[in-house]
């Protein structure tokens, strides 16, 4: 059965690279000017007076509401170099602060001393650092996909700075590990479930739509900026990490805006007649693709369980921001141009089965393993009314939320403490089961 669901969920996926529905574009009228602060300012920035960063100078934000579009102003052109109306992102402005904003992993003050842990602490904390630089080079990968299919000039060159900010990352988290690394305990390597996942990712984004790689990639960033980056940050507690989160979290505020924008676009009636102009994939191609997603979701689970799952449960005992992550890209995958998407309604398909009382449960085994999940982020985290505010407001509104839920900041999607104590509870529960099970099989 697993194996059926697991080929089934991959033919599903790679039917989705050739064409697709036509599906019209839908925002709301009269699209309004709106200035406001998002972005790099970390929570732990708050712990200093004055609104001032790490090194007491002027902390700089990121004014997403800077980069909307006044709605009597140009319209904006999308990676196909279509027009897209109504897209409240001003690319000429974003490619100009990416530009801007650039800095190296020198710029950080690495004569801090770092915080002293004990040695199971710091064997920890030196493997979240060693596993985030590799999926920091990960999101380069799949930025590097982005730049390559876009045909506007504007998007290449700010993807093509992602790409070099990922790396960075990338590189800022290796030596993070190595100023921690006080005792020698690790030999700092990736986690075996990561360097398993590597090429089977690698192999997938030669077969997936630009939308898909955008999917993950949005998805990735708001697990990583709301969840793990922010908990790791807080759990350190130390100078040196918050100086790095700082930069971090500047850079991937602009990512996020983008991010969103592409969404939209991805699920406009313009990239939609782009699909259906495309040549037919043949038979083969279909079976070759399908067999590398399979291979890509059986993979995908254990590097999802090792690297964000297991870190989040010792960063966040609560869960609270874990589930706040996937609460947002839940409701994400709500906005008109998304939910059309053959990836969302694949996802949705398998929430739907997920919570059915008899048949969910019955296959519930099967749908975690496919999806790479926790239990406790697959059912429905959104109230109907939530979902149909979604689907009004736009992304400038959605990223603005997404981002201050980084910050620290009372969003319009906030988790209830009902919702958090009872999937924590189910947590508890789900891990009694596992280990009666273990000890039931190896004795």
């Amino acid at each position: 059965m697993l194996a059926v669901l697991c080929i089934v969920a991959a033919i599903v996926e790679s039917l989705g690279l050739g064409q697709c529905p036509a599906v019209r574009a839908e925002r709301p009228q009269g699209g309004r000017e709106r200035r406001s602060e998002l972005g790099p300012s970390h929570r732990c920035d708050r712990r200093r007076s004055g609104g001032d960063d790490v090194h007491g100078e002027p902390r700089k934000t990121f004014a997403f509401g800077a980069m909307h579009t006044p709605a009597s102003g140009r319209t904006l052109v999308g990676p196909h170099g279509l027009r897209v109306a109504h897209v409240p992102l001003d690319l000429h402005r974003m490619r100009d602060m990416c530009r801007r904003e650039q800095w190296s992993e020198d710029d950080l003050d690495w004569s801090v001393p770092p915080r002293r842990f004990d040695p199971q602490t710091e064997r920890a904390v030196v493997q979240y650092f060693t596993d985030m630089s590799g999926i920091e080079s990960l999101a380069a990968e799949l930025f590097r996909v982005q730049r390559d299919t876009t045909t506007d000039p504007l998007l290449r060159e700010i993807f093509e700075t992602f790409i070099e900010d990922e790396q960075r990352h990338s590189r800022v988290a290796r030596r993070l590990a190595a100023h921690y690394d006080q005792r020698g305990l690790t030999d700092h390597r990736l986690n075996p479930t990561l360097v398993a996942f590597r090429p089977h990712f690698l192999e997938v984004l030669r077969h997936v739509s630009p939308d898909i790689a955008n999917t993950y990639i949005t998805c990735g960033e708001l697990l990583l900026d709301i969840a793990l980056l922010r908990s790791l940050d807080d759990f350190v507690a130390d100078e040196m990490c918050t100086q790095a989160m700082t930069r971090i979290n500047r850079d991937e505020s602009r990512h996020i805006a983008v991010d969103y924008h592409m969404m939209d676009y991805y699920g406009s009636a313009e990239y939609a007649a782009i699909e259906r102009g495309r040549p037919s994939v043949g038979a083969s191609e279909r079976v070759h693709a399908a067999w590398v997603m399979a291979q890509f979701l059986w993979s995908a689970g254990p590097f999802l369980r090792d690297v964000f799952f297991g870190p989040m449960d010792l960063v966040d005992p609560s869960g609270r921001r874990l589930l706040e992550a996937f609460k947002r890209i839940q409701l994400l995958g709500k906005r008109p141009a998304v939910e059309r998407r053959p990836l969302t309604r694949f996802l949705a398909a398998m929430q739907a089965v997920y919570e059915q009382p008899v048949v969910g449960r019955m296959l519930a085994p099967a749908i975690v393993r496919i999806m790479g999940l926790d239990r406790r982020v697959i059912g429905r985290l959104y109230t109907d009314a939530e979902a149909a505010r979604v689907r009004g407001m736009d992304v400038v509104e959605l990223a603005e939320d997404a981002l201050g839920v980084k910050d620290g900041k009372a969003g319009a999607f906030d988790l209830n403490e009902q919702t958090v104590g009872g999937r924590r509870a189910r947590r508890g529960w789900m891990q009694r089961l596992e280990w009666v099970r273990q000890r039931l099989t190896h004795g």
